[in-house]
């Protein structure tokens, strides 16, 4: 029982903490935006090097609308 007398205030004071901490959180805009990491990890920017190669590769590819040669 005087384990009780310990016990309960200290659960109280865990309690109110996690509270304080919770609306901290809040008021700091922590939970503004919760789509946005989830989305940004599936749509990556685009590599430069990646688009420099990509122009480059179809800049040296034969023109299809050209005639072919006899």
């Amino acid at each position: 029982m005087p384990a009780l007398y310990v016990m309960i205030p200290a659960a109280l004071l865990i309690v109110a903490i996690a509270v304080y901490i919770f609306f901290w959180a809040v008021d700091s805009g922590q939970y503004d935006d919760l789509d946005g990491p989830a989305h940004s990890i599936l749509f990556d920017d685009q590599d430069p090097n990646h688009t420099a190669a990509v122009d480059e590769a179809n800049s040296n590819k034969p023109d299809d609308k050209a005639p072919p040669h006899a």
